[in-house]
């Protein structure tokens, strides 16, 4: 009797450990989504500086962007990826300038509502890993990037995040519950 009442209780409080988890992993994807959501609209309106008086903070517009993106390019001792950025993508900014504001802002609807949580984060990790790389061997971006951007993006590909208080827990028995996302 003793065993029974220790696993009942043992499964209770795992289901509880559960919970408080999905929850983290809830206000990380909500708050990464709102860092891509700012950036994407700051790209739109091209604000930069907002200040509010008690907080302030900085957005990358798309003149920021390319100019992180030249910077990187200019930076980096990775030839294919130098010249894909010098030749192909700084040239043709204003495609790529509305790629990149375009995807921003998918990445952040995507995690702040939970739909297709998965895809988001990995869009989001295509579209900060390049500058990443290029940026490695400075120093600069070696524990910026992964403790802001990379670490988070890498833990909401990897959990379905969007399956608690997102879409992604509505589409998942809609799909049999091979939703991959």
């Amino acid at each position: 009797m003793v065993e029974t009442t220790r696993t009942t209780e043992d499964t209770a409080a795992g289901a509880s450990t559960f919970r408080l988890m999905g929850r983290a992993f809830v206000v990380l994807r909500i708050f990464t989504g709102l860092v891509f959501l700012s950036n994407g609209l700051a790209k739109v309106t091209g604000v930069q500086d907002v200040d509010l008086g008690f907080f302030s903070f900085t957005l990358i517009n798309l003149g920021g962007a390319k100019g992180l993106a030249g910077g990187a390019a200019d930076s980096t001792y990775i030839a294919p990826l130098k010249a894909f950025y010098n030749d192909v993508v700084l040239p043709n900014w204003g495609f790529f300038g509305v790629f990149l504001t375009i995807a921003e802002l998918a990445v952040g609807l995507g995690l702040i509502f939970g739909v297709a949580t998965r895809l988001a984060a990995v869009g989001g990790l295509l579209l900060i890993a390049p500058i990443w790389v290029m940026k490695w061997h400075t120093g600069l971006y070696l524990w910026e990037y992964p403790a802001e951007d990379l670490l988070p993006l890498a833990l909401l590909a990897t959990i379905p995040a969007g399956r608690i208080a997102g879409l992604d827990a509505r589409l998942a028995p809609r799909f049999h519950h091979r939703w991959p996302f």
